[in-house]
């Protein structure tokens, strides 16, 4: 009788136990049946580590060291997909549609699984795709897409949005040959209006269509892009907003801010200390609301009566008071660009952000419009909000870990022994500084700025100012090494012909990914470089066989100080020692290190 009561007491606890356990791991970025929890050997217990692991936590009284190494690694039945009852019916959108908001809400959380899954098998751009779920979920259940326009920027954030437009099928072939491309691509789908893969271009295309669509007569016109906090940095978006606000013409624009995702709130703020509420929330959807637009424009008819020094006070007093509802002092840019600015507002509340775009979607009003949206970059994955780069782009993985199966370490890549040397280079010549654009990682450069961090520039997504930014640091006798992938500088070759090569000025150009670069496709193959800078006088265009010739013409371009050079190098892993003896006819023992190599 004892025992039978004991067995009751532990079925009672480990039931309830079990639910729980299963709740965590969907919190903390993993999900387990029921059954897979009370199935598990008696004498261990499954723990939710605070890494989001699966861990196997030993009960008989030994203990392991806290940190990674206190989870094991999960093996793949670890792992139970969650159901996608909702996304199972969603073909195209015309299948979202019907849904209420509470459904959205579940079709998003299905969407995000769905993203995470197929991902871990393929590898890709993960983080962006999640911050941006629920956005694509309301942009696809309010417009009328494809005939309704919606350009992606840069469109590494895609992944939502082909799932939603009959690819989701297609998704294990991404970033394959003859597969599914990492980035919208007009050849596979219709609802891909524009391509794209560089940054800054959604706002130019969307006024362009919105152009289109205006003198061509159609009735409807509503395009809309997508632009992240960091691709507005580039200049041709605001070359693009000054020309819609000079035109008045009708377009949407959504800034996509996910500029505070450290913080551990779900609807963090630009101060860092007043999340996004309801109080931004209620306001945006005021403000875009009919009467009161119908409102202001009533108010706006009658100031036209009054003199132009009184016209010009209620412009102002208009402005200030939209700003102090809407409680973003920086609304005034967009304002001066001729935009109506709204927001901000959480880009993850379907409930707001529903009705704000059904409002500005049914608005007759032909003046361009600065969504403000806030969102968490990989939310509702924990280790992608834990890693430090938020698994931006990733290789296969695990997804209780979100550890990546990376191959066995190889060679070091060219891009390491180009920031070695130039780090060696550094040590000698105080006059060598570092210029990337918005790549210090890729380029190496990141590990430049840890010796020298008041000699590095990280400028932004600005290609044509780091390439006149450099050659301005050349005039005051800097020796500057512009490194910029070869596709990227495509964008600055305006600037290179006029600002640098016609000057002769020292800027040294350090061109990373030359060549092809694998699953990214296209829009990031390096082919082009020798065709446009060949054209071109007076410069020195150098392409190493091997690492050591690389490390010995970075050191030839840091000794030319009469007129531009350039190193081009691809992607990928030197050869190592017997590949040099072996392909090259080098006796090496060991890879030289760049202080034991001459130009």
């Amino acid at each position: 009788e004892v025992v039978r009561r004991k067995r009751r007491i532990m079925r009672c606890i480990l039931v309830p136990l079990s639910a729980a356990v299963c709740v965590l791991g969907a919190v903390n970025g993993f999900q387990l049946s029921p059954g897979q929890v009370s199935n598990l050997p008696a004498q261990r217990s499954l723990l939710c580590s605070s890494r989001g692991r699966i861990g196997g936590g030993l009960t008989d009284g030994s203990q392991r060291k806290n940190g990674a190494g206190s989870a094991r690694m999960a093996a793949p039945s670890d792992y139970v997909p969650v159901p996608k009852p909702l996304l199972d019916k969603v073909n195209f959108p015309m299948d979202i549609k019907g849904m209420s908001i509470a459904e959205l809400k579940q079709l998003s959380y299905e969407l995000r699984w769905e993203t995470i899954e197929q991902v871990s098998r393929t590898g890709g751009h993960l983080s962006a795709s999640l911050g941006v779920t629920e956005l694509t979920v309301a942009l696809h259940y309010v417009f009328n897409c494809p005939e309704d326009k919606i350009v992606w920027d840069v469109a590494h954030q895609c992944y939502p949005h082909k799932m939603l437009t009959g690819r989701r099928s297609r998704f294990p072939t991404l970033r394959q040959w003859n597969g599914l491309s990492g980035f919208t691509k007009r050849k596979e789908s219709e609802y891909d209006c524009f391509g794209a893969g560089h940054s800054s271009t959604s706002i130019s295309a969307a006024l362009g269509m919105s152009v289109g669509k205006q003198l061509t007569g159609k009735q409807v016109n509503n395009c809309i892009a997508v632009i992240g906090d960091g691709a507005i940095t580039g200049g041709m978006a605001y070359e693009a907003m000054n020309c819609a606000g000079y035109l008045k013409q009708r377009m949407i624009v959504i800034l996509n801010d996910n500029g505070q995702v450290s913080l551990p709130t779900g609807t963090p703020s630009a101060a860092g200390t007043v999340p996004v509420g309801a109080l931004s929330a209620s306001s945006s959807k005021m403000l875009s609301s009919q009467p009161f637009l119908d409102a202001r424009a009533a108010a706006k008819s009658i100031s036209k009566l009054f003199p132009e020094d009184l016209q010009k006070l209620t412009r102002k007093v208009d402005e200030l008071a939209r700003s102090a509802v809407s409680g973003e002092e920086g609304a005034s840019l967009w304002e001066e660009l001729g935009f109506y600015y709204l927001g901000p507002i959480d880009g993850h509340d379907l409930d707001n952000l529903v009705p704000i775009l059904e409002n500005l979607r049914d608005s007759d009003s032909s003046k361009p419009v600065m969504l403000h949206i806030r969102t968490e970059k990989g939310r509702g994955y924990l280790p992608a909000l834990k890693a430090s780069d938020r698994m931006h782009g990733v290789a296969q993985f695990d997804i209780p870990t979100g550890q990546q199966k990376k191959g066995a370490p190889g060679q070091p890549t060219y891009t390491s022994y180009f920031s070695n040397t130039l780090c060696e280079l550094a040590r000698q010549d105080p006059t060598v500084v570092g210029i990337t654009a918005a790549m210090p990682g890729g380029t190496g450069l990141d590990n430049f700025g840890r010796f020298f961090p008041k000699r590095t520039f990280d400028v932004g997504i600005a290609e044509q100012h780091a390439v006149t930014f450099a050659a301005g640091m050349a005039v005051e006798g800097l020796k500057p090494f512009c490194a910029i992938y070869s596709t990227f500088l495509q964008r600055g070759y305006d600037q290179l012909v006029h600002d640098v090569v016609i000057q002769s000025l020292p800027v040294r150009f350090m061109i990373d990914r030359a060549g092809l670069v694998g699953n990214d496709g296209p829009t990031h193959h390096g082919c082009y470089d020798l065709a446009y800078l060949g054209t071109l006088p007076n410069i020195v265009i150098m392409a190493p066989a091997d690492e050591i010739e690389l490390m010995r013409m970075i050191k030839t371009s840091w000794a030319i100080d009469d007129k531009p050079s350039c190193v081009r190098y691809p992607r990928g892993n030197g050869f190592g020692v017997e590949g040099l003896n072996a392909l090259f006819g080098y006796s090496l023992d060991e890879i030289p290190g760049p202080s034991d190599v001459y130009s």
